[in-house]
């Protein structure tokens, strides 16, 4: 018995050697919390925590429409969506419209009941807009406030819609709003835009006046109904109208369709290369 105690003795030295001091266990039982040094876990606490490198800012496209966007195939956002091609990166947006604006709508916390209590986490509303035509609304929950807002700014630019303008009476000048009347409807609210001559301004309230400048609209006439104070459903159903304006279907766009082939077929040849990264040569000094 003596000698066995001796041989497991001996045996615990040896693997504590190995481990690094760590009770003879190896990696123990279960995620240890001690000794974090082998590991490379961690964000750190000294300077330059968070820090990005060059490599990393580089955008790498990972879709098919993102590398013929990178690579100068496709040049403008409207070839996008005569083709109703799926935006999956936020970064093609980026590259058309590099002017975006962002505007935080509302925060607001939300809970989940759980067995221990409640989860609280915090629901960012976020709308995008070049104020010429193009409007964005992004939704994202998390635990952290920066977070959310992040996460929603993403969003809005892969939810990014062309909006139509129009004119009211005469066609002199740039359009200044929109062509038609239309309704968007987002649980109880329902928001209805009526076109308006020029000079009559956005006569809506705060939520949607936002939106709607974003939008690029300067002249419009809005009716509201239902619970406006859900903020979220309120700013939802002003997007959903002006998402519409492109789905009528008006005399002036009765032209002859000339059907063409999608980017995808166009450049099927340069698609079925592999890609590779374009990496800028690091010079020494």
């Amino acid at each position: 018995a003596t000698g066995r105690v001796c041989a497991y003795r001996g045996h615990a030295s040896d693997s504590m050697a190995e481990s690094g001091d760590r009770g003879g266990f190896g990696r123990g039982f279960g995620r240890g919390r001690g000794d974090r040094g082998d590991r490379g876990r961690g964000r750190g606490r000294g300077r330059g925590r968070g820090r990005r490198d060059d490599s990393e800012a580089q955008w790498v496209p990972c879709t098919k429409l993102g590398r013929l966007v990178k690579e100068g195939k496709i040049k403008s956002l409207e070839q996008i969506y005569l083709y109703s091609l799926a935006v999956k990166e936020h970064q093609i947006i980026e590259f058309f419209l590099p002017g975006l604006k962002d505007e935080v709508m509302k925060i607001m916390p939300v809970q989940k009941q759980t067995s221990a209590g409640q989860r609280t986490r915090f629901k960012a509303f976020v709308c995008v807009g070049d104020s010429n035509g193009h409007i964005g609304l992004g939704v994202k929950a998390a635990k952290e406030v920066a977070t959310a807002i992040r996460g929603s700014i993403i969003a809005a630019k892969l939810n990014l819609v062309p909006v139509r303008r129009g004119y009211w009476g005469s066609m002199l000048g740039k359009p200044h709003t929109i062509p038609i009347k239309v309704t968007g409807r987002c649980g109880s609210v329902t928001v209805r835009l009526v076109p308006a001559p020029k000079g009559a301004g956005v006569v809506a309230a705060t939520a949607p006046k936002k939106v709607l400048h974003m939008a690029g609209i300067e002249d419009v006439y809005t009716a509201s109904r239902g619970h406006r104070r859900t903020l979220g459903n309120f700013v939802k159903a002003t997007f959903y109208a002006l998402a519409k304006t492109y789905g009528f279907l008006t005399p002036d766009l009765w032209r002859e369709t000339r059907f063409a082939k999608t980017p995808y077929q166009e450049f099927t040849d340069s698609l079925s290369k592999p890609y590779k990264a374009e990496t800028e040569e690091k010079i020494a000094y």
